[in-house]
C-alpha cells in the first residue's frame, strides 16, 4: 500500500483559511435577517463545498451532530478530494447562529484541522470550562477550584487584585451561582449571549481585556476552543457533563472511557494543528464581512500550533450582481 502523506500544515493552512471564508461569506446575506437556519445551512454549504477540494482524507471528528441529525458535516462525515494526508476536522460553520440572524457581535465560521487521532472526540454534551491566557506556570488555576478560588489564584499570579481580573462568562440561569461567587471577589464579569469558542480565545487577546473564561457550553466547542489556545497559548481545562444516561452512553459510544476525567488542552488536541476563524459580525477578535458595490471583504486569523505563528488576511472578494 502506497505510503500516507505527511501532514503538512505550512501547506494546507491557506486552504483552510479559504474554506474558513467561504462559510463566512456564504453566510453573510442572511446576516440581520432574524433566520438562523437559513444562516448557518448557508455557512454549512460554503464550508463544505471548499473542503472537498482540498487535497485531504478528512474526517470530521467536530461538526453539525450526529448523521442522523445533521444532513451535512455531520460527525464522521468523510471530506476532501480524496487524496493526501490522513486528518481529523473539528469545526463550527457558523458559531453564532443567533448572532448572525439578529446582527449581534462576535459570530464567526471556525474550523481546526490536524493529523488523523489529534483531537478529542467529544460527543454532543455539555462540558464544564476552563481557560487562561498564556504566561502562567501550568496550574495556576483548576476545575477544581471554587470559582472565586480561581480569581483570587491568578490575581495573585498576575500581583494584580482581584478587581483588576475580567473573567468572560456564557449568560445563561445555569450559571447564576458562579456569577454570585465571582461578584464576591469584586472581579469585572463580561457576560456573553453566545459564542464560547470566541469567549475562551479572548483570554490569549489582549486587546479584548478578558483573563479568564469559565463556565459550562458544548463540548464540541471546547474542543475547537482548545485548537485555538494551542496555536495562541494558554491553558485550557474541561469536564464533560452528563444530564442521563442516553448522554453518558453516546459518551461511551465515541470512545470516551472515563466520564469523569478532567482534560487539559493537551489531552484535547494531542497534536500540532491548523485553525482559522473568520468574522461574520463585528467582534472583539475580527471585525465581520464589509459590503461594498460589487465586493464582499472577510478578514480571517491564521494560525499554526507548530510555530505559534498568527496570522491575520483581509480578502475582498468581487460578487455577482443580481
Amino acid at each position: 500500500m502506497p505510503e500516507t502523506p505527511d501532514f503538512n500544515d505550512r501547506m494546507l493552512s491557506l486552504g483552510l483559511a479559504r474554506v474558513s471564508e467561504a462559510a463566512a461569506m456564504a453566510s453573510a446575506e442572511w446576516i440581520g435577517r432574524g433566520d438562523e437556519k437559513a444562516a448557518d445551512q448557508a455557512a454549512v454549504n460554503g464550508m463544505r463545498e471548499q473542503l472537498n477540494k482540498l487535497d485531504i482524507r478528512g474526517v470530521v471528528v467536530i461538526g453539525e451532530g450526529e448523521r442522523d441529525e445533521a444532513p451535512m458535516l455531520f460527525i464522521g462525515e468523510e471530506v476532501g478530494a480524496g487524496d493526501g494526508p490522513e486528518v481529523d476536522i473539528a469545526l463550527d460553520p457558523l458559531e453564532g447562529t443567533t448572532l448572525t440572524a439578529k446582527d449581534m457581535p462576535n459570530a464567526l465560521t471556525v474550523i481546526a484541522m490536524g493529523p488523523r487521532g489529534s483531537m478529542l472526540h467529544a460527543p454532543d454534551v455539555y462540558m464544564e470550562k476552563l481557560a487562561i491566557g498564556p504566561g502562567f506556570h501550568p496550574g495556576v488555576v483548576t476545575l477544581d477550584m471554587a470559582p472565586a478560588e480561581r480569581v483570587s489564584a491568578l490575581a495573585s499570579a498576575r500581583g494584580c487584585a482581584t478587581s483588576d481580573i475580567t473573567v468572560c462568562v456564557l449568560e445563561r440561569p445555569r450559571h447564576e451561582s458562579m456569577i454570585e461567587d465571582l461578584r464576591g471577589t469584586g472581579c469585572a464579569i463580561r457576560l456573553i449571549t453566545d459564542g464560547d469558542v470566541a469567549g475562551v480565545m479572548h483570554c490569549a487577546e489582549p486587546q479584548t481585556g478578558i483573563d479568564m473564561y469559565m463556565g459550562s457550553g458544548g463540548a464540541p466547542e471546547g474542543v475547537l476552543a482548545a485548537a485555538a489556545l494551542k496555536c495562541m497559548g494558554g491553558q485550557m481545562f474541561g469536564k464533560l457533563l452528563f444530564r442521563n444516561g442516553e448522554e453518558e452512553a453516546r459518551a461511551k459510544a465515541a470512545g470516551i472511557t472515563d466520564l469523569n476525567r478532567i482534560y487539559a488542552r493537551d489531552d484535547m488536541v494531542t497534536q500540532d494543528v491548523i485553525f482559522a476563524a473568520t468574522g461574520v459580525t463585528d467582534g472583539s477578535i475580527l471585525p465581520g464581512i464589509k459590503r461594498e458595490p460589487g465586493f464582499l471583504t472577510a478578514e480571517t486569523v491564521l494560525m499554526r500550533s507548530k510555530t505559534g505563528s498568527v496570522r491575520r488576511m483581509s480578502y475582498r472578494n468581487p460578487v455577482r450582481q443580481g
